[in-house]
């Protein structure tokens, strides 16, 4: 049995799963400042990879991060190779699927803190940062925590963005020759009828992406339960 996807998987939910925590811990500070303008449809925006199609979300960032675009060439110049079809798009990819969970999660754990305890610091002349670091995050580490893992285990689950974004060089042009889990899982189904052992592969590769998946959940959700009883 080749682990070798598993692994690239896990390298990429690793990744996609710090993006989506650094973008989506800002976005909730956002969400949870009840004078953001516009609050609903920034909210809709960002929560929108929950209902659009993956094909839909992949060709937005292929226009986005392609070549001929801003950032791809941007990119490109940069560092001298493109977003698309590489490490990159997958870790971009994933992010964009995940990023709506994380965001979910951080904010309930944002708004479960106590607003007094807020605004007792800011009395005692504590500057908003300060305020950030060593009260608002601290107690809203449950739902930080939460998010992380609903993150990864979105992150390690993705197909059709991943697939849309990096596909081609995941599938035997760069990524270290091989593809990501669900890829890997979906390739082997097809090929189970022609290829000997590939059914069995795969059924091996999904059950240890659905252990690694659940186990991520339902710690998730006991963290989750804990906000829900403090809150």
């Amino acid at each position: 049995m080749d682990w070798s996807p598993l692994l690239l998987s896990l390298e990429i939910a690793t990744f996609a799963m710090i993006v989506s925590l650094i973008a989506g811990t800002a976005c909730a500070l956002l969400l949870a400042w009840r004078r953001l303008p516009a609050r609903e449809l920034f909210d809709a925006v960002v929560s929108s990879p929950l209902v659009l199609p993956p094909t839909v979300l992949g060709y937005y960032l292929l226009t986005v991060l392609g070549p001929g675009s801003v950032i791809g060439d941007a990119y490109e110049w940069l560092f001298g190779k493109p977003i698309v079809f590489t490490l990159t798009g997958a870790v971009v990819a994933a992010s964009t699927g995940s990023l709506p969970l994380v965001i979910r999660s951080v904010r309930l754990g944002l708004e479960s803190i106590e607003p007094s305890l807020i605004a007792a610091a800011r009395t005692l002349g504590a500057a908003p940062a300060r305020v950030l670091v060593t009260i608002v995050l601290p107690l809203a580490a449950p739902g930080v925590i939460a998010g992380a893992m609903l993150g990864f285990a979105r992150a390690l689950g993705d197909y059709g963005i991943t697939q849309m974004v990096a596909g081609a060089r995941i599938n035997g042009i760069g990524i270290h020759n091989e593809s990501p889990s669900a890829i890997y899982v979906y390739d082997h189904i097809i090929n189970s009828g022609t290829v000997p052992g590939a059914e069995s592969e795969a059924r091996a590769m999904a059950l240890a992406t659905t252990i690694v998946g659940i186990t991520l959940l339902y710690l998730a959700n006991r963290l989750t339960r804990k906000l829900h009883v403090h809150g």
